[in-house]
């Protein structure tokens, strides 16, 4: 009888990327993660152009990412 895998990947994985998971898409994400912005706070320190230019980010995802920033009180840097 084979072996089931599921288990052994879930003792394996690590939860990487869980930084506004359900409100951008992953790309996004991932650029971010790229940058080492895990959290609003550090989101915080960069401005709106700054973040524009992270692959993966464009109008859609950036009109997400500001509505959930605004409804956490928390918004770019200013230029």
């Amino acid at each position: 009888m084979a072996k089931c895998l599921s288990s052994i990947c879930a003792v394996n994985h690590v939860a990487k990327g869980v930084f506004l998971q359900g409100v951008i898409a992953m790309p996004a994400r991932k650029a971010l993660e790229r940058e080492k912005i895990d959290s609003l706070e550090k989101l915080c320190g960069y401005s709106e152009k700054e973040i524009m230019q992270l692959h993966g980010f464009g109008k859609n995802t950036m009109q997400k990412l500001k509505i959930y920033m605004n409804e956490n009180h928390v918004s770019f840097k200013n230029t």
